[in-house]
């Protein structure tokens, strides 16, 4: 029986969770030696977790504007690095980035480089003071700082153009991971993926999808390392296999020389499947010049420090010490699995193409390799392909496919682990989707129900005005995040980084020169916020119709281009226009103080 209140207790009652997660994992591990079935453990991994998720929700319900909004500012340091880890381990790191650095090489640590350098600039430039200010939302602090509603509502067109595209990602691995877990169609399964994550979001708000992303967390790591360690040990990788990643990615450099690598003609490649790649030796030419790799990880740096459903998270904090130190820890939590993601991509490729291995396929007949049971899974759902290009019926280097999404999905029954393993990584994958999506979605939803109904158009609204319309708009912004989802327009990890483009566009210098800068004025923010995007944007739109690049910026690090636009126009218009008032600058001293009241 656990008493006393809840926030004093979240050891032991996360630690009750874990454990009872533990067993889970275990009774269904002897549900299959007992002859459960692959899809029986599927449905019920994604189930369960779901149904637990949906309970925290329901449980953490409220009608309180602080609740909804902030979590009632009273989340500990190490939980609220959890549930910000979780909020980060995006369907993108969990399903997508050890796909990316499969099939594209180190060029793609550049995201993982950015992604957790930024959160030096959040601890340091950022998040204790948005929490000093004591504001609600992001555009809070833009329209409070700077003042008027223009620049409210302008930032809060950058947050949602940022954070929908982000949602959207997000959907999508759910929907991938739905659709093979639940054997239905993806179109279908982006929908059920949508509920669940509402499930979490709509009655509690901030209080409901903080505790709701601790438990995430939790199953996301054990889905997430479990594999890593079973498998590294299994081949021989030893148990600890992060310090013998530079060992095995040589053996796979020597196996791609003794297989050598045939270049696909046009008609080859014409009959794979849509969004499906090769296991190929070109990976150098992604991010290999040392500006392509810096610009990528500076992108990603300066995104992450723009990007609203992150710096919200140090909002729930009870002081500005508590956000500094929560930082801190969401970088522990985040490191446990970005360092480990070159090292599933790496055991992934290796129980692929090594002939010393039982699990290996490059060398094998085709119809030897079409008749394996995981690939026959994987190659219905449009994730894997063979052909015998070359018609020697052997499967070469260059003749078997597979999409980024499943390389993390598919691993564990590549090297032959128990199915209760699939069924793990599954329900980790679902959670670390669903943790980022009802951090994005209700980023959205708050801001335009607080800043532009409440702040904007009826300030005398009562809370539980507000909260409704709250919780509408969680409906409506999800339901288009799937719908764009299931037309797949952009995979998981591209939209991703078009969001952190799109936040450091039009966000990252006027948050930065809202608390370091006492001259940027309201006109200033104005303009970096619009012409930031606007030019990002644009410069996106160019480059995908062919237009050339300029000094190597791609459609993948436009936000260089739109940030520095931003910058330029931020201080060349607020030096030409009056400065903000006396009481203004105060507030900005006083914001630069880390102990004392919040400013608002």
């Amino acid at each position: 029986m656990i008493k006393g209140k809840f926030i004093d207790n979240l050891p032991k009652v996360y630690g009750i969770y874990t454990g009872g997660f533990i067993g889970f994992i275990i009774l269904m591990a002897i549900g299959e030696q007992m002859g459960m079935t692959a899809k029986a453990i599927g449905v019920a991994f994604v189930a369960f977790t779901i149904f637990i998720y949906a309970l925290i929700g329901w449980l953490s319900r409220t009608a309180q504007a602080d609740a909804y909004y902030v979590a009632g500012r009273q989340v500990p340091t190490v939980f609220n690095g959890m549930a910000t880890a979780a909020d980060w381990m995006s369907g993108a790191s969990f399903v997508a980035m050890a796909g990316g650095i499969y099939f594209k090489g180190y060029g793609y640590m550049a995201l993982l480089v950015g992604w957790t350098g930024g959160y030096v600039l959040v601890a340091t430039l950022l998040a204790p003071y948005l929490r000093k200010f004591g504001c609600y939302t992001v555009p809070d602090f833009i329209g409070t700082r700077y003042g008027g509603n223009l620049s409210r509502f302008l930032a809060v067109v950058v947050l949602t153009v940022a954070s929908f595209t982000y949602v959207t990602a997000q959907i999508n691995a759910t929907g991938t991971i739905a659709s093979v877990a639940l054997d239905i169609p993806f179109q279908y399964a982006v929908y059920v993926g949508l509920v669940s994550i509402l499930l979490c979001s709509m009655l509690g708000g901030m209080r409901g999808v903080t505790w709701t992303q601790v438990a995430q967390y939790i199953v996301l790591i054990i889905a997430y390392l479990l594999p890593v360690f079973w498998i590294s040990n299994e081949i021989g990788a030893g148990f600890f296999p992060h310090f013998m990643l530079a060992d095995e990615v040589a053996r796979i450099g020597e196996l791609e020389q003794q297989y050598g690598f045939v270049k696909n003609s046009a008609a080859d490649l014409a009959n794979v499947p849509k969004g499906l790649a090769g296991i190929t030796k070109a990976h150098s030419a992604v991010n290999a010049t040392p500006w392509a790799f810096i610009s990528l990880a500076l992108a990603m740096m300066m995104g992450t420090a723009s990007l609203p459903h992150v710096m919200m998270r140090y909002f729930t904090t009870p002081s500005v010490k508590a956000a500094r130190k929560s930082v801190g820890w969401s970088l522990f939590f985040i490191f446990l699995l970005y360092s480990s993601a070159p090292m599933l991509a790496t055991l992934s490729k290796l129980s692929l193409i090594d002939p010393s291995l039982p699990t290996g396929i490059i060398g094998k007949s085709i119809a030897e390799v079409q008749a394996i049971d995981w690939y026959q899974n994987w190659n219905q759902a449009n994730l894997m392909f063979v052909s015998d290009f070359n018609g020697n019926g052997t499967l070469e280097l260059n003749e078997f496919f597979m999409g980024g999404k499943a390389v993390v999905l598919a691993t564990p029954e590549i090297a032959g682990l128990p199915y209760v393993i699939s069924g793990l990584v599954a329900a980790g994958g679902m959670a670390a989707a669903m943790s980022t999506a009802d951090g994005l979605i209700l980023a959205i939803a708050n801001a335009i129900s607080h800043d532009v109904y409440y702040k904007i158009i009826d300030p005398k609204a009562e809370t539980q005005k507000r909260l409704t319309v709250a919780r509408v708009l969680l409906v409506v912004i999800g339901f288009a995040g799937a719908t764009i989802a299931a037309m797949e327009i952009q995979g998981i990890l591209g939209s991703v980084i078009w969001a952190f483009d799109f936040a450091m566009s039009g966000l990252f210098f006027p948050l930065v020169l809202g608390v370091w800068w006492k001259r940027a004025n309201r006109e200033g923010a104005i303009a970096g916020m619009a012409l930031g995007l606007i030019s990002g944007m644009g410069y996106l739109i160019w480059v995908r119709n062919g237009g050339s690049g300029f000094l190597g910026i791609t459609q993948l690090t436009f936000g260089i281009f739109g940030s520095a636009v931003s910058l330029v126009a931020m201080v060349v218009v607020s030096l030409m226009t009056s400065a903000p008032n006396a009481a203004t600058q105060k507030m900005v001293d006083n914001v630069r103080v880390p102990s004392g009241r919040s400013v608002i």
